[in-house]
Order: C-alpha cells, then sequence, then structure tokens
C-alpha cells in the first residue's frame, strides 16, 4: 500500500508542473478565462431582458440572479475543456514515459492536474461572481448558503476534471480531446441554466430534466438566492460523486494502458 504521504508528495510534485505549463502557456488559461464572462455578459446584457420577460414571477430580481448558476456550471466546464488539451499534449511528450517507470503513485500525473483545474475553475468562478456583481447581482444567500455553493462547486470541478482528463487520455490529437470536452460546454445550453425547463417542449424537457446539470444549477440557484431546491441538492451531490469515482477509474485505467485510440 502506498504511504499517504508521499501520495500527497508526489501530487503536489505533479501540481507544481502543472503550474508551471500554464505559466509558460498562459492562452489555455485566460481562453478559460474569458470565456465565462462573455457568456456572463451576452446572455444578461443582449438576451437578459427579453428572456427575463419570458420568466414572468417564476423568478425574482433580474435576469443575472437567474443566469448565474449555468454560467458557473459552464465556467467548470470550459476550464475542464482547455485541462482534456493539456493532458493530450502531455501524453505526446518523453516525460510521461519516463513518470512510468519511476517510483512515484502513478496517478499522481493526473492527480496534479485535477487539482490545477479545480484551482483555476475556482479562481475563474470568482471572476464571474465579481462581474455578476457588477452587474446587479442580488442574492438573498445566507453566509452557510454561500459556503454549500462553493462546495458545491468545487466539487463539480473536481469531478469534470476527471472527466476530461480521460477525454485527454482517450482521444489521440488535440482536437479530438477538444470535441470531446466540448459537449460539456454545450450541455447546459439543455438544461435550466437559461429558461426553466417547464418551458421546453416534451421531448427536450425530458431530457433537460433528467441530465446532470439541471439538479446540480438548480441547487446553485437555490442557495445563491436564499430559495428551496427541495431535493435537488442530494440529486447533484450524487451525480457529481458518481461521476468523479467513473471518471477518475477510467482515466488511471487509461493512463496505464500502451496507447491511445484515434478519434
Amino acid at each position: 500500500m502506498t504511504n499517504p504521504t508521499l501520495i500527497l508528495a508526489d501530487t503536489a510534485t505533479m501540481l507544481r508542473r502543472d503550474v508551471r505549463h500554464a505559466v509558460r502557456f498562459p492562452m489555455l488559461t485566460i481562453s478559460g478565462l474569458i470565456m465565462p464572462v462573455l457568456f456572463l455578459l451576452l446572455f444578461d446584457g443582449v438576451f437578459g431582458h427579453t428572456l427575463r420577460a419570458g420568466l414572468g414571477n417564476t423568478v425574482s430580481g433580474g435576469y443575472i440572479n437567474y443566469v448565474l448558476p449555468g454560467i458557473l456550471v459552464m465556467t467548470a466546464a470550459s476550464v475542464a475543456e482547455a485541462t482534456a488539451l493539456g493532458v493530450n499534449a502531455d501524453m505526446g511528450e518523453g516525460i510521461i514515459a519516463r513518470f512510468r517507470t519511476m517510483a512515484i503513485w502513478r496517478p499522481s500525473v493526473l492527480a496534479g492536474q485535477v487539482v490545477g483545474s479545480v484551482a483555476r475553475t475556482l479562481i475563474t468562478g470568482a471572476a464571474v461572481c465579481f462581474f455578476a456583481l457588477a452587474l446587479g447581482l442580488s442574492t438573498n444567500g445566507k453566509a452557510l448558503d454561500w459556503l454549500a455553493a462553493i462546495g458545491l462547486f468545487v466539487l463539480l470541478s473536481f469531478a469534470l476534471s476527471w472527466l476530461t482528463v480521460a477525454f485527454g487520455l482517450l482521444a489521440k490529437t488535440p482536437s479530438g480531446a477538444n470535441s470531446l470536452a466540448l459537449i460539456l460546454v454545450v450541455l447546459p445550453f439543455l438544461s435550466s441554466a437559461f429558461v426553466p425547463t417547464a418551458t421546453m417542449p416534451p421531448g427536450v424537457r425530458a431530457f433537460a430534466e433528467y441530465q446532470p446539470f439541471t439538479p446540480i444549477i438548480d441547487t446553485l440557484r437555490g442557495l445563491l438566492t436564499g430559495t428551496p431546491s427541495g431535493q435537488h441538492g442530494l440529486v447533484a451531490v450524487a451525480w457529481c460523486v458518481g461521476i468523479a469515482v467513473v471518471a477518475s477509474l477510467w482515466a488511471v485505467k487509461l493512463y496505464n494502458r500502451d496507447s491511445p485510440i484515434a478519434i
């Protein structure tokens, strides 16, 4: 059994490596920051008035109160997409073959990138919240509600980071990794991120209500606005934990194989 101290030390070493890569190639980090902010400005500043009118009395306050949770989920997906590209590029470097022969905790190569991805997601999420406040966000959530929202956001980021690490390992090329990870960025559009699922056509509504992002968005919205979210919280946590467990096991299995498959 691997010593927990060595696991932490090896993961910390790989985290430092991930940070140095982020500093050396800042465009992936910058794009992961810019895209969520642009989406926030687009949906609140351009479409917000019309969409808010369509919501009627189903939401209190400005449209920014309704749309922010969906943008936060897109933030986690956008940063995770950059992680998939970084992992895929990593696999083409000779240093990875060297890591596989070293006496280190093998998953640390992946775990370090996941921790780095979660840290970047938190920074980007804080920037999105700052712009949301500047755009007029009003929240009735208490301190404990905000802490719970941050905890769920971290859990979501952790799950999506492991999933996109698996995507990066599965794909043979960066474009393949980007195509797989792009699914996570598009999926919030088919959820309760921008309009209630009750306003959607029956087929789309059924998909939107039972896909993983909808309970996560509804839970974040309830916590930030101080309104009840029913059973959505338990479902949201269950989805995040389930995705994290399955994706991490999948990613480690892919990392231990000899060669990737083409996409």
